[in-house]
């Protein structure tokens, strides 16, 4: 089932969206009106309630007419997950941004968390703010990003998959110059409007997140093509790593990582310019589309 948040005359409000993604259901179950998704997230879990499709007869009514927002608007950062795929970790690696890693490592022993600010998410159609004033590197990530649902601590690999609600996307934009130069990554990724989220969520039992098609296309052009199987952490360990810190949520947002083919990996690198077009997207949930401005 795929789910949204729109904007309403009433402020914002979840609501469900068919199956080609063309329309919206305002009215998808009792007690519908949920303003975020935390809380209808929250709500469920509480009650061990689960979603049903709407009816045929339910009131569905165009997407077009209504302002879609990022499906989530998260309390707490963004949890995200660096050089998770083999073939990143090396471009990224030889790529000379890299001022983490050790010498001839391409693979992370651990997995590598980070943050983005929730003030850097926008919507799918939003625009990036190129930001000029502050770095000449931008660059695109598309990534599986997992929402929790049941919250926990030190949640087991045997039990992670239960505590997932449901996945969306998420382009991790990336300035890279600022990432080098200040080494730890969060000031270069947490600029406003570098964190692309949506079209919308799906609920976990409609993709299968461990053999999930990963796509990003720049003005049309293929960059990053890879697939979800291909993680060196997969998600139960991301799950398992970051609740034996910290208690998980529901609601809470953890990007899986970029697979090869981001801008820095070109020679000469192909950072993202004023009037380009990002599009990513992945097998069940659909395309995130932003332009750089």
């Amino acid at each position: 089932m795929k789910l949204a948040r729109i904007q309403t005359v009433s402020g914002p409000c979840v609501v469900a969206i068919s199956s080609d993604g063309k329309r919206f259901c305002q009215t998808f179950r009792a007690g519908s009106g949920e303003a975020d998704m935390e809380s209808l997230i929250g709500e469920l879990v509480a009650s061990g309630s689960e979603l049903t499709t709407p009816p045929a007869e339910a009131d569905w009514k165009s997407l077009d007419e209504v302002k879609l927002l990022a499906p989530l608007s998260p309390r707490r950062n963004v949890f995200c997950v660096g050089k998770n795929y083999h073939e990143h970790a090396k471009e990224f690696q030889q790529s000379g941004f890299d001022s983490s890693s050790k010498d001839g490592e391409h693979a992370p022993p651990y997995p590598v968390i980070f943050t983005k600010a929730p003030t850097s998410i926008i919507a799918n159609g939003e625009p990036v703010d190129a930001h000029r004033q502050i770095t000449s590197q931008l660059d695109y990530e598309a990534e599986l990003a997992v929402v929790i649902g049941k919250g926990g601590k030190a949640i087991p690999k045997s039990e992670a998959w239960k505590h997932i609600f449901g996945y969306t996307i998420v382009n991790d934009i990336t300035a890279r110059d600022l990432q080098q130069q200040h080494r730890q990554w969060f000031l270069g990724k947490s600029i406003d409007t570098f964190c692309p989220m949506g079209p919308w969520l799906v609920t976990a039992d409609a993709i299968d997140a461990t053999n999930a098609t990963i796509q990003c296309r720049v003005n049309g052009e293929l960059r990053q093509n890879a697939n979800t199987a291909d993680l060196i952490f997969d998600i139960p360990t991301l799950i398992e790593t970051l609740s034996a810190a910290m208690e998980l949520h529901p609601g809470d947002v953890i990007a899986t990582g970029t697979p090869a083919g981001v801008g820095l990996g070109f020679k000469p690198p192909k950072f993202l310019q004023p009037g380009d077009v990002i599009e990513v997207s992945i097998d069940g949930i659909g395309t995130l589309t932003n332009v750089v401005v």
